[in-house]
């Protein structure tokens, strides 16, 4: 699968690296910002508030006899990509357009609604948002604006409460902070339509099934199989290029999940929030989490103490083979071995 445009030049890339790790910290612990939240909230908002450029256009990508991909080829947020950080697709069915995780922004969601006509004059009937970060739904408001505000919006109920309270509010800014006020203009429009475990969903010729098996990710992850392809869209349960954000997330919900979906749809073609599709996704990503995990937890055995892990797990070579090719990695690892850590903690208690 060919990406649709080319990397930037290696000053830029070096450049923007220093912006993503100055950024990735406050990016990975949104959950632990409640504390921030009320000055957020009540600080005046400008009556006119500017609206950030428009995103350059990423060629679609078909990956199915239906779905197609716009791939993020970055994996943090900075001012060069406009918050571009995480993959959009889309099905193209006989009754319209089903999008799966709209964008980290309006501009982002715009220019997807630009590529989706490339592809089809249809017009898009439904949006699907994975999870409750930012970047996989606050493209929401671009669709509704082009498709009418009554646009069928889905996400787990969890999820809608989720961004109608404090994850919404605190999404938005943190993305126009992080990208310079690129995404600037947007706003929060939540989802409206709640699904259940096990709902299918047909738009003419294509069926959608949701899965959820606990917590994993997060608390409230979104899995929709597209099921004449055989294709699952996971959201951030597994990633391709970049590690995982697991301040919401539990390790072992995360095995559970990956054993229970597996089971449930059988062999797929995986697509990632970050990085490309791969029918080995859950496997490879599950296999690196594992050489995390399972360190942590026979450090906590043996009465290893937390500030000798970081070592050991990266002597895993599960962890050691990714160490060279995974966006955020350097900047990561330690404080997501940490997680694991006290997560294995409160299993042996």
């Amino acid at each position: 699968m060919r990406q649709a445009r080319h990397a930037p030049p290696q000053e830029s890339v070096r450049q923007d690296r220093r912006q993503a790790l100055a950024t990735v910290s406050m990016l990975t612990g949104l959950s632990t910002l409640g504390a921030l939240l009320p000055g957020l909230l009540s600080a005046s908002e400008p009556v006119a508030r500017p609206v950030g450029p428009p995103l350059p256009d990423i060629k679609p990508q078909q990956v199915s006899e239906h779905v197609w991909m716009i791939f993020a080829q970055d994996g943090f947020p900075t001012a060069r990509n406009q918050g571009m950080m995480s993959n959009v697709f889309f099905v193209v069915t006989r009754d319209g357009v089903v999008v799966l995780d709209s964008g980290s922004s309006l501009q982002i969601g715009q220019m997807a609604i630009r590529m989706i006509r490339t592809v089809t004059e249809r017009p898009v009937v439904a949006v699907f948002n994975s999870h409750f970060h930012g970047d996989h739904w606050l493209g929401n408001q671009a669709f509704a604006e082009a498709f009418g505000s009554d646009l069928p919006i889905y996400a787990l109920q969890p999820t809608i409460e989720r961004i109608q309270s404090y994850d919404g509010k605190l999404w938005q800014q943190a993305l126009e902070q992080w990208t310079e006020h690129a995404t600037a203009g947007t706003v929060v429009v939540a989802p409206n339509r709640a699904v259940e475990h096990g709902q299918t969903i047909s738009f003419g010729d294509v069926t959608l099934r949701m899965h959820f098996y606990g917590h994993a990710h997060t608390t409230a992850d979104l899995s929709v199989e597209v099921i004449e392809d055989q294709v699952t869209q996971v959201g951030d349960i597994a990633m391709g290029n970049r590690i995982a954000n697991m301040d919401d997330g539990s390790y072992p919900g995360t095995f559970a999940y990956f054993d229970a979906l597996s089971a449930a749809a059988g062999e797929q073609l995986w697509l990632p929030g970050h990085g490309l599709p791969s029918k080995d996704l859950l496997r490879s990503y599950g296999s690196f989490l594992r050489g995390i995990w399972e360190t942590c937890v026979k450090a906590v055995e043996d009465g290893t103490p937390l500030d000798q892990v970081k070592a050991l797990v990266l002597q895993d070579p599960r962890v050691a083979a990714r160490a060279g090719s995974m966006q955020g990695f350097d900047d990561n690892i330690g404080k997501y071995t940490s997680l694991a850590y006290l997560e294995a903690e409160r299993e042996a208690f």
